[in-house]
Formats: C-alpha cells, sequence, structure tokens
C-alpha cells in the first residue's frame, strides 16, 4: 500500500517566507498560482514577455514576470509548460539562474524521467501532481475541495524536499481530499499509458470503432452516436461511484450477461499484447524520443492527425445532437 498524507499531515509554516514561481499559466498553471495565492502563498508568474496570459493573470492579482527573472527570485519552481518544450525552456532560461538550495517542482515526471531536464544536485526535486485537470481542480477549489495528488521527491538536497511537498500540496487544497506517495518514474509511465491505452486513445478509439461499425451495419449514425458515445457517461459515472458491481448492479441482466460474455471478445490477449507493447515503448523511452522529435521537426504527423481527427462522422454528428442538449453545457 502506498503512504497517504492528508491535512494533518502538512504544514504550509514550510512555505512561509518563501517565493513560489509558476512558470506557465495554462490549465494547471493557473489553477495552482491562484489556489496558492487565495492560501496565502507568495506567488509570481513566469511567462515569456509576449503571452497573452500575462494580461490574464494580472487581472487575477497575480503579479508576472519574464521566466528567467522568476528562476532567480523562487524558493520553489513549479514548472506547468507543455512537457516538449520543458527541456528546452530549463536548459536556456532557468537553469543558469536558480539558486542553489533552492526547489525544483514538476506537475507530470516527463521531462525529469526522460532526462529533459537534468537538475543540479544542490537542488531539492519533487513532482506534485494533481490528478485532475487545471480548470476542474480550480472549480472544486472555490467550492471547498480539493482533490488528490501524488507527490514523489525525487532529489532531497536540503533534508526538507518531503515538508515543502507536502506544505505545496496543501496549499492547492490536496491534503484535503489526499496526496499519495509515488516516484516520479511510477507517475510518469503509468500515466502516459494511462492516456494512451485508456483515457483517451484506448476510449476515444473503442468509442469510434463501435460507433463504425453499427453506422457500417446500416444503422443511423443519430442512434449509432446515442449508444456508443452519449450513454458512456452514464456507464463511468456507474463506475466512479462504485465500481464494476455497482454498474452491473444498476443494468440490466441483460445488459450485465452481454457485458460478461462479449466484454472480453472485443478486449481480447491481442488487445492485451498491443498494451504490453505500448507499455514497453513508454518504459524504454521510444514515445518520449518520438515526442521530443516530432515538435522538433515541426509535427508533421501530429498535425494532420490531429486534423483528420476533428473532422470525424462522429464528431460531425456529436455536435449537431449536443446542440439539441443545451442543458448538458455543449463545448
Amino acid at each position: 500500500m502506498v503512504d497517504v498524507y492528508y491535512d494533518k499531515d502538512a504544514d504550509l509554516k514550510h512555505l512561509e517566507g518563501k517565493t513560489i514561481g509558476m512558470i506557465g499559466y495554462g490549465s494547471q498553471g493557473h489553477a495552482h498560482a491562484l489556489n496558492l495565492k487565495d492560501n496565502g502563498q507568495n506567488v509570481v508568474v513566469g511567462l515569456y514577455p509576449e503571452s497573452k496570459s500575462r494580461a490574464v493573470a494580472e487581472a487575477a492579482g497575480l503579479r508576472v514576470a519574464d521566466v528567467p527573472d522568476v528562476a532567480k527570485e523562487a524558493d520553489v519552481l513549479m514548472m506547468v509548460i507543455p512537457d516538449h518544450i520543458q527541456g528546452r525552456i530549463y536548459r536556456e532560461q532557468i537553469e543558469p539562474n536558480l539558486r542553489p538550495g533552492s526547489a525544483l517542482m514538476v506537475a507530470h515526471g516527463f521531462s525529469i524521467h526522460y532526462r529533459e531536464i537534468v537538475p543540479s544536485a544542490s537542488m531539492d526535486v519533487m513532482m506534485v501532481a494533481p490528478k485532475a485537470p487545471g480548470h476542474r481542480m480550480r472549480e472544486l477549489f472555490t467550492e471547498g475541495v480539493g482533490v488528490p495528488s501524488l507527490l514523489a521527491v525525487h532529489q532531497d538536497a536540503t533534508g526538507h524536499a518531503k515538508d515543502i511537498g507536502l506544505a505545496y500540496a496543501k496549499g492547492i487544497g490536496s491534503t484535503g481530499s489526499g496526496v499519495l506517495m509515488t516516484t516520479i518514474k511510477n507517475e510518469t509511465e503509468s500515466d502516459l499509458f494511462g492516456e494512451q491505452a485508456i483515457l483517451c486513445g484506448g476510449v476515444s478509439e473503442l468509442v469510434k470503432a463501435a460507433f463504425d461499425t453499427l453506422v457500417e451495419g446500416g444503422y443511423p449514425p443519430e442512434i449509432a452516436f446515442f449508444e456508443c458515445l452519449h450513454e458512456l457517461k452514464m456507464i463511468v459515472d456507474l463506475m466512479y461511484q462504485g465500481g464494476f458491481n455497482y454498474m452491473r448492479f444498476s443494468v440490466s441482466d441483460t445488459a450485465e450477461y452481454g457485458d460478461l460474455t462479449r466484454g472480453p471478445r472485443i478486449i481480447d490477449e491481442h488487445v492485451k499484447d498491443n498494451m504490453r507493447a505500448v507499455l514497453k515503448e513508454i518504459q524504454d523511452g521510444t514515445f518520449a524520443r518520438e515526442w521530443i522529435a516530432e515538435n522538433d521537426e515541426g509535427r508533421p504527423r501530429f498535425t494532420p492527425l490531429r486534423e483528420a481527427a476533428q473532422h470525424s462522422q462522429i464528431e460531425d454528428i456529436g455536435k449537431e445532437l449536443r446542440a439539441m442538449m443545451p442543458w448538458m453545457d455543449p463545448k
């Protein structure tokens, strides 16, 4: 069992008198910065001079400065910019300006684990990874609810890295829900696998394949959309609330029998073999090298793949049907 920490285990005194630098002000960055500010912390946001986010952060009452200046000032520096640019920004603008004994933090272990960032041995290096998108994290914080986080201590140069990491997690609201101790390796590899095998890649491809199968079988795309995508949220909500057992308790016996007998035919050993291959590419760095190279080369594969996915039949039908359901706040 992993160790789990709560409010009683964390003390904001470990951040007293410290300046927290936030490199980036996107989905995660805005939530971290505002939650910390609301909890009384001294936060400065680091952005490039032309960033449109500068005005947004300043309007929220945050101080903003250029990245190198924030790196010089910060006692705790959190990087919440995209994975594929962290290494370059760190080497060019951050590393030359960091002070020995300061703390470097990340919200995802990618750049540390795959050595895009190689911190000095004189620094504390920690990860605090909230388990929710930033906008949801901020929304729940304002309602008095924190989201769980993962904490990893990668380097403990000062002997206080864990205390600072827990204080930071408390500052963003996570110790109210629980902070799980892990490692950079475990978080990075499991996170990438989850995204690729189920949360994003696996689910979207399974939904699309089921939708296409019904349409190819002569069924109206509107009906296929409801059966293969729209109702998915209801099923996931049941699993989220009470696991597979609660979901199966809530559906019909017909649905449960089909689940138990046909599900294993869809997700068979061949699918698991593919998952194992995807996991191996994450573990040995193949995926990381491919992603960094893709960005260095100008995204020649990613951009056309993204554009094609945005114009699939299931997307077009979904827009039409969601427009008929204003109560669900369609996006």
